[in-house]
């Protein structure tokens, strides 16, 4: 490319497309670095008579971290975009993980005896920058397994650049058996620059107001609507999610960039119960949910895991979208679980205000 990234994001910022952030420019110095080194490798080793030259020392990549909305996504996806070369590769961490997951099934179907070997070879093969959107980890068997996982990738020669809600240090807090986790994090803070993106403004935030989050009658035209809010969040854009709990799978139907969009019955009506929950709140920042029913004593089952669906949105700060039967004061008016229903209420119409969501 003839232009520096500093060069084409003025360009958006003349065009109107992006409003000028000091700590997104700031950014652009380290993705301009593993551009301009990736577009200009140094010569290739020689491998011998009968065996392939190694593959080249990855160029040191980023770990940019921040809070949600800051424009992370973006300056990936803008970065990502503008790298002119062949083997790059931009997903979502928990979609790449879930591929991971998906190859040592297979592997180990066929009696491999080092299954994580065979999936790297596999996924890393002819790749030179892997893109790596909002990596969180939660679960104790990605825990486990991806130490390991970044070194084959590093061996392999793979560019990292990957964005994070989270600090390094802050990565499975918590977890168990974290003390097993911490040398991932050495690695990353030791093969990787980190970079905190402190930007002040929150632009997925400032897309809504509290008037057009949570739309009454779920009919047509709160349809339309929802589907006008997906299209801006993500272009359209999306593919299911499933994320791993205690060897159960929950699924939201459409996700992309943070942004999950899935009906009530899909959340509601399966057997899903506080951790799963927790790891949707924990894995979305935005969740679209459509066509809440009122919910009455035949429905008691819904209802219960609707009010726990909320607590785990409501504590994890998550912004919710949502179309209903009624305002949330009148979904509950009947059956066992009404007057404690009043709580859930109140948090429905708390998480309405338009400085809601994670910050």
């Amino acid at each position: 490319m003839d232009q520096s990234l500093r060069r084409l994001y003025d360009a958006r910022v003349n065009s109107g497309d992006l409003r000028p952030d000091p700590a997104q420019i700031a950014a652009l110095g380290p993705l301009e670095r593993i551009r301009a080194a990736l577009e200009n490798p140094p010569p290739a080793p020689r491998g011998g008579l009968f065996r392939k030259p190694p593959p080249p020392d990855p160029v040191p990549g980023l770990y940019l971290w921040g809070g949600v909305g800051r424009g992370k996504s973006m300056l990936m996806d803008f970065f990502h975009g503008t790298v002119a070369i062949e083997g790059k590769r931009r997903v979502h961490f928990h979609a790449f993980m879930q591929e991971v997951h998906r190859g040592l099934h297979a592997a180990r179907a066929q009696g491999a005896d080092d299954a994580l070997k065979p999936v790297a070879a596999d996924l890393f093969s002819g790749l030179r920058l892997l893109c790596l959107d909002e990596m969180q980890i939660t679960d104790i068997t990605d825990a486990m397994i991806v130490g390991r996982l970044f070194e084959l990738m590093f061996a392999a020669g793979v560019t990292v650049v990957t964005t994070s809600n989270r600090e390094p240090d802050a990565l499975y807090k918590d977890g168990l058996q974290r003390e097993r986790f911490v040398p991932f994090i050495r690695m990353i803070e030791a093969r990787l620059e980190v970079m905190h993106l402190a930007s002040p403004t929150d632009y997925r935030q400032n897309r809504l107001t509290g008037a057009d989050v949570y739309f009454t009658p779920a009919d047509r035209l709160a349809r339309e609507a929802m589907e006008a809010i997906w299209a801006d969040f993500t272009g359209g854009a999306g593919a299911p999610l499933v994320l791993r709990v205690q060897g159960r799978a929950v699924e939201l139907p459409r996700f992309h960039n943070g942004v999950a969009r899935a009906s009530f019955w899909d959340l509601c009506a399966k057997p899903l119960g506080p951790a799963d929950y927790l790891a949707v709140a924990d894995a979305v920042r935005v969740l679209i949910l459509e066509d809440i029913p009122r919910l009455s004593s035949e429905n008691y089952n819904e209802a219960r895991r609707f009010v726990t669906l909320v607590d785990a949105l409501y504590e994890g700060r998550v912004r919710l979208i949502a179309s209903a039967a009624d305002v949330p004061e009148m979904l509950y008016m009947e059956g066992e679980g009404a007057f404690e229903f009043e709580r859930t209420a109140s948090r429905l119409r708390e998480m309405q205000g338009a400085d809601w969501g994670r910050g």
